[in-house]
Protein backbone atom coordinates (compact mmCIF):
# COMPACT_ATOMS: atom_id res chain seq x y z
CA UNK A 1 0.00 0.00 0.00
CA UNK A 2 1.41 3.73 -0.93
CA UNK A 3 0.55 6.60 0.76
CA UNK A 4 0.60 9.66 -1.30
CA UNK A 5 0.18 13.53 -0.36
CA UNK A 6 -2.59 14.45 -2.88
CA UNK A 7 -4.30 17.84 -1.49
CA UNK A 8 -2.47 20.49 -0.27
CA UNK A 9 -4.15 22.47 3.00
CA UNK A 10 -5.57 24.61 0.96
CA UNK A 11 -7.34 22.57 -1.38
CA UNK A 12 -9.03 20.62 1.71
CA UNK A 13 -9.79 23.78 3.53
CA UNK A 14 -11.48 25.19 0.33
CA UNK A 15 -12.94 22.35 -0.11
CA UNK A 16 -14.87 21.58 3.17
CA UNK A 17 -15.43 25.43 3.85
CA UNK A 18 -17.01 25.31 0.51
CA UNK A 19 -19.47 22.26 1.81
CA UNK A 20 -20.30 23.93 4.60
CA UNK A 21 -21.04 28.03 3.11
CA UNK A 22 -22.91 26.27 0.59
CA UNK A 23 -24.93 23.76 3.04
CA UNK A 24 -25.31 26.97 4.84
CA UNK A 25 -27.29 29.37 1.95
CA UNK A 26 -28.85 26.65 0.49
CA UNK A 27 -30.76 24.70 3.69
CA UNK A 28 -29.83 27.44 6.13
CA UNK A 29 -29.93 31.10 5.36
CA UNK A 30 -32.94 32.75 4.60
CA UNK A 31 -32.40 33.73 1.56
CA UNK A 32 -33.64 37.54 1.73
CA UNK A 33 -30.90 38.05 4.35
CA UNK A 34 -27.47 39.94 4.37
CA UNK A 35 -26.17 36.91 5.79
CA UNK A 36 -27.43 35.14 2.47
CA UNK A 37 -25.47 37.38 0.11
CA UNK A 38 -22.48 37.82 2.54
CA UNK A 39 -21.82 33.89 2.30
CA UNK A 40 -22.22 34.36 -1.32
CA UNK A 41 -19.50 36.93 -1.36
CA UNK A 42 -17.64 34.55 0.56
CA UNK A 43 -18.19 31.79 -2.36
CA UNK A 44 -17.44 33.86 -4.65
CA UNK A 45 -14.22 35.26 -2.80
CA UNK A 46 -12.77 31.29 -2.20
CA UNK A 47 -13.69 30.31 -6.08
CA UNK A 48 -11.52 33.07 -7.12
CA UNK A 49 -8.88 32.07 -5.09
CA UNK A 50 -9.15 28.06 -6.19
CA UNK A 51 -9.31 29.48 -9.63
CA UNK A 52 -6.03 31.34 -9.04
CA UNK A 53 -4.59 28.09 -7.08
CA UNK A 54 -5.63 26.39 -10.21
CA UNK A 55 -2.84 28.08 -11.94
CA UNK A 56 0.17 28.50 -9.57
CA UNK A 57 -0.72 25.77 -6.43
CA UNK A 58 0.76 22.53 -5.88
CA UNK A 59 0.87 19.72 -8.02
CA UNK A 60 -2.65 17.80 -7.96
CA UNK A 61 -4.79 21.48 -7.37
CA UNK A 62 -3.30 23.18 -11.18
CA UNK A 63 -5.73 22.49 -13.76
CA UNK A 64 -3.25 21.45 -15.54
CA UNK A 65 -3.42 18.33 -13.73
CA UNK A 66 -6.36 16.98 -14.37
CA UNK A 67 -8.01 19.21 -17.83
CA UNK A 68 -11.35 18.52 -18.84
CA UNK A 69 -11.93 15.67 -21.43
CA UNK A 70 -14.99 14.14 -22.23
CA UNK A 71 -13.32 11.33 -23.92
CA UNK A 72 -11.00 10.77 -20.63
CA UNK A 73 -14.27 10.72 -18.78
CA UNK A 74 -16.27 8.13 -21.23
CA UNK A 75 -12.88 5.89 -20.61
CA UNK A 76 -13.10 5.91 -17.31
CA UNK A 77 -17.01 5.24 -17.33
CA UNK A 78 -15.69 2.08 -19.82
CA UNK A 79 -13.39 0.88 -16.83
CA UNK A 80 -16.46 1.28 -14.53
CA UNK A 81 -18.68 -0.71 -16.21
CA UNK A 82 -15.91 -3.15 -17.15
CA UNK A 83 -14.76 -4.10 -13.48
CA UNK A 84 -11.83 -2.74 -14.37
CA UNK A 85 -9.48 -0.60 -11.61
CA UNK A 86 -7.96 2.67 -12.21
CA UNK A 87 -6.63 4.65 -9.28
CA UNK A 88 -5.67 8.63 -10.20
CA UNK A 89 -3.79 9.91 -7.67
CA UNK A 90 -5.50 13.04 -7.96
CA UNK A 91 -8.87 14.20 -9.86
CA UNK A 92 -9.82 11.05 -11.45
CA UNK A 93 -11.56 12.00 -15.57
CA UNK A 94 -15.04 12.45 -13.84
CA UNK A 95 -13.92 14.19 -10.75
CA UNK A 96 -12.26 16.31 -13.10
CA UNK A 97 -15.56 17.46 -15.11
CA UNK A 98 -17.61 17.76 -12.07
CA UNK A 99 -14.63 20.43 -10.13
CA UNK A 100 -15.11 22.55 -13.93
CA UNK A 101 -18.71 21.85 -13.40
CA UNK A 102 -19.16 22.84 -9.79
CA UNK A 103 -16.78 26.32 -10.05
CA UNK A 104 -18.85 26.85 -13.06
CA UNK A 105 -22.06 26.69 -11.45
CA UNK A 106 -20.67 28.24 -8.17
CA UNK A 107 -19.43 31.61 -10.32
CA UNK A 108 -23.54 31.80 -12.24
CA UNK A 109 -24.60 31.65 -8.64
CA UNK A 110 -22.39 34.55 -7.31
CA UNK A 111 -22.69 36.52 -10.24
CA UNK A 112 -26.53 36.11 -11.08
CA UNK A 113 -26.96 37.02 -7.21
CA UNK A 114 -24.53 40.25 -7.59
CA UNK A 115 -26.98 41.15 -9.96
CA UNK A 116 -29.87 40.97 -8.14
CA UNK A 117 -28.06 43.48 -5.73
CA UNK A 118 -27.88 45.94 -8.70
CA UNK A 119 -30.11 49.02 -9.33
CA UNK A 120 -29.32 48.06 -13.15
CA UNK A 121 -31.30 44.61 -12.54
CA UNK A 122 -33.25 45.51 -9.44
CA UNK A 123 -36.46 44.16 -10.48
CA UNK A 124 -35.31 42.38 -13.43
CA UNK A 125 -36.40 38.61 -13.39
CA UNK A 126 -33.91 36.83 -15.35
CA UNK A 127 -30.53 37.50 -13.15
CA UNK A 128 -33.35 35.68 -10.18
CA UNK A 129 -34.35 32.67 -12.46
CA UNK A 130 -30.79 32.09 -13.65
CA UNK A 131 -29.83 31.82 -10.18
CA UNK A 132 -32.16 29.90 -8.86
CA UNK A 133 -31.25 27.27 -12.08
CA UNK A 134 -28.10 27.17 -11.10
CA UNK A 135 -28.40 26.62 -7.50
CA UNK A 136 -30.66 23.62 -8.13
CA UNK A 137 -28.03 22.28 -10.64
CA UNK A 138 -25.30 23.01 -8.05
CA UNK A 139 -27.30 20.95 -5.44
CA UNK A 140 -27.86 18.45 -8.08
CA UNK A 141 -24.37 18.14 -8.84
CA UNK A 142 -23.12 18.11 -4.96
CA UNK A 143 -25.47 14.96 -4.31
CA UNK A 144 -24.13 13.50 -7.47
CA UNK A 145 -20.27 14.57 -6.37
CA UNK A 146 -20.75 12.73 -2.84
CA UNK A 147 -22.77 9.67 -4.25
CA UNK A 148 -19.63 9.35 -6.76
CA UNK A 149 -17.19 9.78 -3.89
CA UNK A 150 -18.90 6.83 -2.09
CA UNK A 151 -19.29 5.00 -5.13
CA UNK A 152 -15.54 5.43 -6.16
CA UNK A 153 -14.16 4.99 -2.65
CA UNK A 154 -15.88 1.41 -2.33
CA UNK A 155 -14.95 0.24 -6.02
CA UNK A 156 -11.22 1.01 -5.74
CA UNK A 157 -10.72 0.49 -1.66
CA UNK A 158 -9.43 4.25 -1.59
CA UNK A 159 -11.15 6.61 1.00
CA UNK A 160 -11.86 9.39 -1.13
CA UNK A 161 -13.10 11.75 1.74
CA UNK A 162 -10.31 11.00 4.61
CA UNK A 163 -7.82 12.00 1.84
CA UNK A 164 -9.67 15.28 1.51
CA UNK A 165 -9.30 15.60 5.46
CA UNK A 166 -5.91 14.32 5.54
CA UNK A 167 -4.25 15.36 2.46
CA UNK A 168 -2.99 11.71 1.94
CA UNK A 169 -4.40 8.91 -0.44
CA UNK A 170 -3.62 5.43 0.68
CA UNK A 171 -3.56 3.62 -2.82
CA UNK A 172 -4.27 -0.27 -2.61
CA UNK A 173 -4.07 -1.03 -6.03
CA UNK A 174 -1.21 -1.44 -8.19
CA UNK A 175 -1.91 0.44 -11.10
CA UNK A 176 -2.41 4.33 -10.61
CA UNK A 177 -1.34 7.26 -12.13
CA UNK A 178 1.43 9.45 -10.25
Amino acid sequence: MARIKVWDPFIRLFHWSLVILFTANALVVDDDSKLHIWVGYTILVLVGLRILWGVVGTRHARFADFPPSVSAGLAQLSEMATRRKHTHIGHSPLGALMIYNLLLALLVIGLSGYLMTTNMFWGVEWPEELHEVAVAWAEISAVAHVLAVIFESRRLGVNLPRAMVTGYKDIKTPRHDV
